[in-house]
């Protein structure tokens, strides 16, 4: 009897535990915030649950997005293009990307416009974004980092 409890409260325990373990992205962080598409394959829909239409499916993945508003365990999303949706939680992340929108970019080695071009990225472009600084942010793209102009990116600032 005594080992029935003992599992009994060890399972209890456990239950507590898990529920306490909140992941980031059902964390409640106040929207707007910036946040990026999880996997390969995300399935936008007309409103928050999985019975509703889909309206498109994202296959970008860190693919910046603006989180507009929550809804149990789903997001309001815009994205670069201005579209509006709604996408499952755990599709998202936390992890700060951003995407060029503004012609093709030169990436330099500093932040500055004197700096040397290291490559030139172009629209459509997405990579992980670092500090931003003098009107420049640190731009990674499958490891090759530089900086481009802060305004040739959508994802930055506040959103």
């Amino acid at each position: 009897m005594r080992s029935y409890l003992k599992r009994i409260v060890v399972v209890f325990l456990g239950i507590g535990f898990a529920a306490g373990s909140v992941p980031a992205h059902a964390q409640n962080v106040e929207t707007p915030y910036w946040a990026s598409i999880k996997d390969e394959k995300a399935y936008a829909r007309v409103g928050p649950a999985g019975d509703y239409k889909i309206a498109w499916v994202y296959q970008r993945k860190d693919l910046p997005v603006k989180v507009l508003k929550r809804y149990e365990s789903w997001r309001q999303i815009e994205d670069h293009d201005g579209e509006i949706s709604w996408v499952y939680a755990k599709l998202l992340s936390l992890k700060r990307t951003a995407v060029i929108v503004d012609g093709t970019q030169k990436m330099l080695s500093k932040p500055s416009a004197n700096a040397p071009v290291l490559w030139r990225a172009e629209p459509g472009v997405v990579g992980v974004l670092g500090s931003c600084t003098n009107g420049y942010c640190e731009f990674d793209v499958n490891g090759q980092s530089g900086y481009v102009i802060a305004s040739a990116l959508w994802g930055v600032g506040k959103p």
